[in-house]
C-alpha cells in the first residue's frame, strides 16, 4: 500500500504548509479578540447642576487701626517732676494721678491769696460799717452829701477787692491742683518721656506721655472712588441690594479676627492725590489684640446680587485670549462650550453674570476628556 506520510511529500509542499498554518492561526485569534472586545461608550464626566441664590458681594480692602480716643498728656503748670505715679503700658482711668510736680511755690501762692482775701474782707467790713453810719447821718443832714457818697463808694470798692482776692485764690487753688497731673481719658498709657527730676513747663510741645483708648478701636479703610460710584449706581438701578454694615477683619498674618465690626461713616470728600474715599469701621477690642497703627484687611459686604449663579472654579477655564469658558452638558448629553463672564471669585466659586443659567449641567470633572459636540455620560460630581 502506498504510504500516506508527510515524508513522502515534496520538500517545497511541506515548507509551504508550515507557513500557512501560523497565518491562519493568527487570523482565528484576531477574530476571537474582536468578538470579545466591548464597544467603547461615551466618556463619563462629573457635572454640577447650577442653581440661583442671593449672593453677598464683599470687597477686601486695606486698612489701618486707629484708637478711638487719644490724649497727649502735657503739664498745665511749670515745675520739677517729683514722682511718676503710673506704670508704663498699663490701663489708666480718667482722673487717675500720673505725675506729681513740686507744689511748694503753688502752695505758697495759695496761702498768699488766702491772706489777701482775708485782708480785703476786713477792709470791706469796716468800709461797709462806715457807709451804713454815713447813710444814717445823711438823713439828719449831719454830714454833707458829698462825704456820704464818698464813703459809700469806698465801701463798694472794698467789696470789689474782696471779689478780686477770691478770684485770685481760686486761680491759686487750680494751679495747685495742676501740680498733680491726672489722666484726661481712660485708656492704655504709653511710655513716659520725662522722668522725676525733669523740668517741665506749661507751654512745652513734648507730651509727658500718651494715652490711647483701645476698646473699641477704629479701622480706617480706603476704597477707590470709582468702585464706590459703581456700587451706588448699581444700588440705584436695582441690580443689587444693600448689604449689611457688619464687616469682618483679617490680621496682617492672614488670620481672622474673631469679632465683627460695623461701618461708622464714610468721608464726604475724595483724596485728590490717591482718588480714594476713607471709610471708618468700629471693632470691639476687649483683649487689646488690635493696636493702633496695625495693617489689616477688612472684608466688607458691598451689595447683595439677587438670583446669582455661583460656579465651581474647576468648571471655569480660560482660552488663549483670556476669556472665561465653561463646558456644559446639553439635553442630548452633548458637550457645549460657552463663553461666560466671571465677575469675581467668592470663596472657591466664581460669580457668573453671563453665559450660564439655572439648570445648566456644568462639567467639573473630566473636562480634559470632554470635547465640544461630543456625547458624554454625565454623573453627579463630588464637588458642591
Amino acid at each position: 500500500m502506498p504510504r500516506n506520510d508527510s515524508r513522502s511529500m515534496p520538500t517545497s509542499a511541506r515548507s509551504h504548509g508550515l507557513r500557512v498554518a501560523p497565518i491562519a492561526l493568527m487570523m482565528v485569534l484576531a477574530a476571537c479578540s474582536q468578538e470579545k472586545a466591548p464597544k467603547k461608550g461615551p466618556v463619563e464626566v462629573g457635572v454640577v447642576t447650577l442653581t440661583t441664590q442671593n449672593v453677598t458681594v464683599a470687597s477686601e480692602l486695606p486698612g489701618r487701626t486707629v484708637s478711638t480716643l487719644m490724649s497727649q498728656v502735657r503739664p498745665q503748670v511749670s515745675g520739677i517732676i517729683q514722682k511718676r505715679l503710673f506704670t508704663e503700658g498699663a490701663l489708666v482711668s480718667a482722673g487717675q494721678p500720673l505725675y506729681q510736680i513740686d507744689q511748694r511755690l503753688y502752695r505758697a501762692s495759695r496761702d498768699e491769696a488766702l491772706a489777701t482775701l482775708a485782708s480785703a474782707q476786713a477792709t470791706a467790713a469796716a468800709a461797709q460799717a462806715k457807709a451804713q453810719r454815713y447813710r444814717s447821718l445823711g438823713d439828719t443832714e449831719a454830714v454833707s452829701a458829698q462825704d456820704r457818697d464818698d464813703v459809700i463808694a469806698t465801701a463798694r470798692q472794698a467789696q470789689a477787692a474782696v471779689q478780686q482776692a477770691r478770684a485770685t485764690l481760686q486761680t491759686s487753688n487750680v494751679n495747685l491742683e495742676f501740680t498733680l497731673v491726672r489722666a484726661p481719658i481712660s485708656g492704655r498709657a504709653g511710655r513716659t518721656l520725662f522722668t522725676p527730676g525733669a523740668l517741665v513747663t506749661a507751654s512745652q510741645t513734648d507730651p509727658l506721655t500718651t494715652i490711647q483708648q483701645l476698646d473699641p478701636i477704629y479701622v480706617d479703610v480706603t476704597q477707590s472712588s470709582a468702585q464706590l460710584l459703581a456700587l451706588r449706581r448699581s444700588l440705584a438701578s436695582g441690580k443689587t441690594l444693600p448689604a449689611s454694615a457688619t464687616i469682618r477683619l483679617k490680621l496682617d498674618d492672614g488670620s481672622d479676627y474673631p469679632l465683627e465690626g460695623r461701618i461708622e461713616f464714610a468721608e464726604p470728600i475724595v483724596d485728590p492725590d490717591s482718588g480714594t474715599v476713607t471709610l471708618r469701621a468700629r471693632f470691639p477690642n476687649p483683649d487689646g489684640l488690635l493696636l493702633p497703627g496695625m495693617f489689616v484687611r477688612v472684608v466688607a459686604p458691598q451689595s447683595v446680587v439677587p438670583n446669582a449663579i455661583l460656579a465651581p472654579q474647576q468648571g471655569i477655564a480660560r482660552d488663549a485670549k483670556g476669556n472665561a469658558t465653561a463646558l456644559v452638558v446639553g439635553a442630548d448629553n452633548k458637550v457645549q462650550q460657552r463663553t461666560v463672564t466671571a465677575a469675581q471669585a467668592i470663596g472657591d466659586k466664581w460669580l457668573i453674570t453671563a453665559g450660564l443659567k439655572a439648570g445648566d449641567r456644568l462639567i467639573v470633572e473630566g473636562t480634559d476628556k470632554a470635547q465640544p459636540d461630543a456625547t458624554v455620560k454625565p454623573v453627579p460630581a463630588s464637588v458642591k
